[in-house]
């Protein structure tokens, strides 16, 4: 008898035919005559019903071991299901108890769980319902990403894991080191030698792949990173995590508008491939999260994103007939609010925001004429803000020198980079997108601790 998922078996399973599942019991329900169990085995949403009726081998003893959490296999006929909402069961001929669970104990009985309480079981969360949509729902949008830029010719480059540089300029990093903390070794003004480190020099976990893939642009034309990175961004709240994954496409010979162009069919592409491909998933997000998430991605997928500068975003927020809590003045970053506000309300879509004050943007950004703006936008989509983050790098040799000497940094420590724009220097632009809090946002979860397996933030690095 071949194994078979059960997502395949509730799809495309006939009656009579002979089958062997494997996974863990959701719940269990005995009658005189015969007993139920329910199987789920991670493929699916839904469980495969099992008839176990007396004729099984080890009956009684069998009952008494498959309990919630038990992982067994089962092996029997598929026949019509009487009942709603399934079409076909699966009548056992013999069922195996792999590993018991002892309904004593084991957390997650049939009832709702909080996903406070969820989190303090990191290793067993997965096994709910929602949870296990999530990671079903990220399985698909990481291949989505994927089959979107392969599609299109990018090549997906490795960029570092551990990096001297600070991309952002931010200083939130972690450091790496190898010195024996207990005896660290310091110069003569009492600093910390790095020196003596694993790498002779301070070195950090990467904030960001973005200057690797303009390294690797030079060459291949369009690139692209997907991987995790990190923020020392001491900010407990539901949109931030400590350790997270991003995706950063960077193309030659390309300025902000191919990059606002792609940035739009990019999230377009994400969101109808999840659709198709977990349709389930979703409707259970719709259902039992937040009854917009399907019209929120209709939102996105069906609409031509606008698109306005920034100077004409705060004349739009200045306009707008309410009472923001941060105030509204050029030259100062916009706020989730006035996001929200510019997708939700004015215009009831996504907004890229194009053209911001020089003074609120990273030093590799391209200057425009005007001295005043750099080449930027951002993404600003319905109830979340912010979704992706891009612009033209700046590929003046002499402009990026004193950009990266305005903003206080060592020119010195970005020779590598400073070295593309003396060699075959050329006009590019990339983006980049936080891979959780898309995910939070396709699935309507309320804290982004929730859609990643192992969340990382403040005072909590468990499992």
């Amino acid at each position: 008898m071949q194994k078979k998922p059960i997502a395949q078996l509730l799809r495309t399973g006939q009656p009579d035919e002979t089958v062997t599942i494997q996974g863990w019991v959701r719940t269990k329900r005995e009658l005189k005559e015969f007993a139920f169990m329910e199987v789920n085995d991670g493929s699916c949403l839904a469980n495969l019903q099992v008839i176990l009726n007396p004729d099984v081998p080890d009956y009684q003893t069998t009952l008494q071991r498959v309990n919630t959490g038990a992982s067994v296999e089962v092996a029997g006929v598929l026949v019509p299901s009487p009942g709603k909402g399934q079409r076909i069961e699966l009548r056992a001929n013999s069922v195996q108890v792999y590993g018991e669970a002892d309904p004593a104990t084991y957390p997650l009985q049939k009832k709702r769980h909080s996903f406070e309480f969820l989190r303090t079981i990191g290793h067993l969360r997965s096994r709910t319902n929602t949870i296990g949509a999530v990671l079903r729902v990220r399985n698909a949008c990481a291949n989505a990403i994927h089959q979107f830029f392969q599609e299109r010719g990018f090549l997906w480059i490795h960029s570092p894991i551990i990096t001297a540089s600070d991309c952002e300029g931010a200083g939130e990093l972690f450091t790496v080191t190898n010195l024996n903390l207990n005896e660290i070794p310091k110069t003569e003004d009492q600093l910390v030698d790095f020196s003596q480190d694993f790498f002779g020099r301070q070195a950090y976990l990467t904030v960001s792949g973005q200057l690797q893939a303009e390294v690797m642009a030079m060459t291949f034309g369009n690139v692209y990173t997907f991987g995790p990175t990190f923020r020392a961004e001491n900010s407990n709240t539901s949109r931030h995590l400590a350790e997270f994954w991003m995706v950063e496409p960077e193309m030659a010979f390309c300025d902000l508008q191919g990059d606002m162009d792609l940035a739009e069919e990019f999230l377009k592409y994400v969101f109808s491939s999840v659709l198709e491909n977990c349709p389930e998933d979703m409707e259970f997000f719709n259902k039992r999260i937040d009854n917009s998430v399907l019209a929120t991605a209709d939102n996105i997928i069906n609409n031509q994103f606008e698109r306005i500068t920034y100077t004409d975003a705060i004349a739009q927020l200045e306009k707008a007939d309410r009472k923001f809590e941060y105030p509204v003045e050029w030259g100062t970053d916009l706020q989730s609010e006035h996001e929200r506000y510019l997708a939700e309300e004015l215009f009831q879509k996504p907004v890229i925001v194009s053209d911001y004050p020089v003074g609120i943007k990273a030093f590799y950004m391209r200057l425009n004429e005007d001295g005043k703006t750099v080449a930027a936008m951002d993404v600003l989509a319905p109830k979340i803000g912010e979704i992706i983050g891009g612009s033209q790098r700046e590929e003046r040799l002499d402009v990026l020198q004193q950009r990266i000497q305005n903003q206080g940094m060592n020119p010195e420590e970005f020779w590598w980079y400073l070295d593309l724009r003396r060699y075959g220097t050329v006009a590019h632009a990339g983006f980049g997108l936080g891979f959780e809090r898309l995910v939070q946002f396709m699935t309507g979860m309320g804290n982004i601790r929730d859609v990643i397996p192992f969340p990382r933030t403040p005072l909590s690095a468990e499992f």
